[in-house]
């Protein structure tokens, strides 16, 4: 069998075989299937080393597996429990009556014990077809809907009792242990949790509707629809009171709005976990925020130098306030902690007031407002000041105390950073204007507006270059000088037939320098500030999307369709 496995590898061009043929006697000695250590030990090109040794086995290869139009057919032929437990995929029903058969897809046709159980506990014959783990995992997904193996044994009466949900401390914290001997609401539970993890969601939703319950992912800023098991409604008591439990909620108030919190365990992270719940008229509605701790640094934000130069001058600034604007979910918390990270000095002293905090920094003081005891945003502030800080960060300037509070720090000899609800750098100058700030206080203590935006990343993996004419270029007002090879997305196995994986910000920084204070101070009309800020050298968000664009990071479309019309133009 070596031989048969090291030939495909040989004519894909696989550089290393002594690594491949050391990995196929380990898996031999210790009595596995060798498919599974080779792909874990990427040794080999995954997609045309499979190909290669589907036609070594004279076996169907499936570059493709769409989605079956009626699925139901085949998860009554195939179920959840032997085709996850195996991880054989159910791709058709071929021929009518006594001539029915299955087909089935394997990444692992040397998998000895699911071709037995497949002979065993199915009643069709079966014909035999390969595709690429990644191929076949996620259409199991998408046919029985997370966490269905489980799912189903919970129906079949084991462990369903709501004196299981109540975990050990472990269980509750470790998400990524998988006991194929135990069917719990817990396991179900984790595995929702695992899934949208390994998909990198930020949210989890979950949404009791009259005949379902809907779970939902958010993925790079995009809603998806998880597919879950048949009659899914059936455990979803369990499942948010589960969820509730976990957060440390009182599991029998189902009538008023609950907040909580999760510290998980996944694979070797820590990850904070928000919930809220809601109740709704068809049971109470729960969502997840995911929150990784991971580390900030300015780096990784990926600024284009015009603009990570103008921000690294500001924050060796010795006072003043740095406001970040833009909408919920534009990534302004990650800019914030990415500021602060870069000034965190042990001759500094920094503290922050956040509403909730939503990760922690080491050497950093950082304040939890909670309105319900009078710990706002203005009293936190008021305390802080006594505290001797250097730096101060405000979550956010909600009203006229925060923002004058935040004012006389600056005046006194503070760097303020904080973030507004604005629609564009501009914008935030009128917003604190519209607070009631006066406009000598805004141009004497504002030193720079920082406005974001979040748009999709193009997949690095099925990205394909896309022409722009010149009268596109004139059209979408893509400066004539700005070099490079914008892309379109394709979609491909590594993310989700999305064409996207992941995100990144796109910027515009307004300087308030003494002729746009000036400018402040005496109110003078928007245009004409505008104009001032031009000559500083401002450049519009949109601007800032189309060199993304150029650089075949980001697409046309993702920069138009979060900078409005007026944030676009030129000079």
């Amino acid at each position: 069998m070596t031989q048969l496995l090291i030939e495909p590898a040989r004519r894909t061009g696989c550089e290393d075989l002594s690594a491949l043929t050391e990995v196929l006697e380990g898996a031999a000695q210790r009595q596995r299937s060798p498919i599974e250590d080779l792909l874990d030990a990427d040794v080999v090109d995954e997609e045309s080393y499979m190909r290669e040794l589907a036609n070594e086995l004279g076996i169907e290869w499936l570059d493709e597996i769409p989605a079956p139009d009626e699925p139901m057919p085949l998860r009554e032929a195939c179920g959840p429990r032997i085709a996850l437990r195996h991880r054989l995929l159910p791709v058709a029903i071929i021929g009518e009556g006594a001539h029915r058969r299955i087909k089935l897809a394997t990444f692992d046709p040397f998998n000895l014990v699911a071709r037995q159980a497949a002979a065993q506990e199915l009643a069709l014959p079966v014909d035999w077809c390969m595709a690429s783990r990644k191929r076949l995992h996620d259409s199991l997904r998408r046919l029985y809907g997370v966490g269905a193996d489980t799912f189903e044994q919970i129906l079949e009466g084991r462990d369903f009792d709501y004196d299981h949900l109540e975990a050990g401390e472990d269980e509750a914290n470790v998400i990524d242990q998988d006991d194929d001997e135990e069917a719990s609401v817990v396991k179900f539970v984790n595995q929702i949790i695992r899934e949208a993890l390994e998909q990198r969601a930020t949210d989890i939703h979950v949404e009791p509707l009259a005949t379902n319950l809907r779970i939902r992912y958010r993925i790079d800023g995009r809603l998806i629809e998880v597919a879950v098991p048949e009659n899914i409604k059936a455990l979803q008591s369990s499942v948010i009171a589960r969820l509730k439990i976990m957060a440390r909620l009182d599991i029998a108030e189902r009538r008023v709005p609950q907040d909580g919190r999760i510290n998980l365990q996944f694979e070797g992270q820590t990850i904070d976990v928000r919930v809220a719940t809601v109740p709704t008229v068809e049971g109470e509605s729960v969502s997840l925020r995911l929150l990784n701790q991971e580390k900030f640094n300015i780096a990784k934000l990926g600024m284009e130098p015009f603009v990570e130069s103008k921000i690294r001058q500001l924050l060796h600034l010795p006072n003043g306030i740095i406001l970040i604007t833009g909408p919920t979910g534009s990534g302004k918390s990650t800019s914030l902690y990415s500021f602060l990270s870069e000034v965190n000095h042990p001759e500094r002293r920094i503290v922050t007031v956040e509403d909730p905090v939503e990760n922690k920094l080491t050497g950093v003081m950082q304040i939890a407002v909670k309105s319900e005891i009078g710990l706002t945003f203005a009293s936190a502030l008021r305390s802080i000041l006594r505290a001797d800080p250097n730096i101060v960060m405000i979550g956010e300037i909600r009203d006229l105390e925060t923002a004058e509070i935040a004012i006389r720090a600056s005046l006194t000899g503070h760097l303020v950073f904080s973030t507004l609800h604005t629609n564009d750098a501009m914008g935030g100058i009128s917003r604190l204007v519209d607070m009631g700030v006066e406009p000598f206080l805004v141009s004497a203590a504002v030193r720079a507006f920082l406005a974001q935006r979040l748009v999709r990343r193009l997949c690095p993996n099925c990205k394909t270059p896309r022409e722009l004419s010149a009268d596109d270029r004139i059209r979408l007002g893509i400066p004539a000088d700005l070099a490079g090879t914008p892309c379109a997305p394709k979609g491909c196995d590594r993310c989700r037939n999305t064409g996207f994986s992941g995100r990144l910000a796109i910027y515009e920084v307004v300087l308030l320098t003494p002729e746009m204070q000036e400018l402040v101070a005496h109110g003078a009309p928007a245009p004409k500030m505008r104009d001032q800020a031009f000559k500083d050298g401002y450049v519009p968000m949109r601007t800032y999307g189309w060199h993304k664009v150029m650089q075949g990071l980001t697409t046309v479309e993702e920069v138009i369709s979060v900078t409005s019309s007026d944030i676009g133009g030129g000079e």
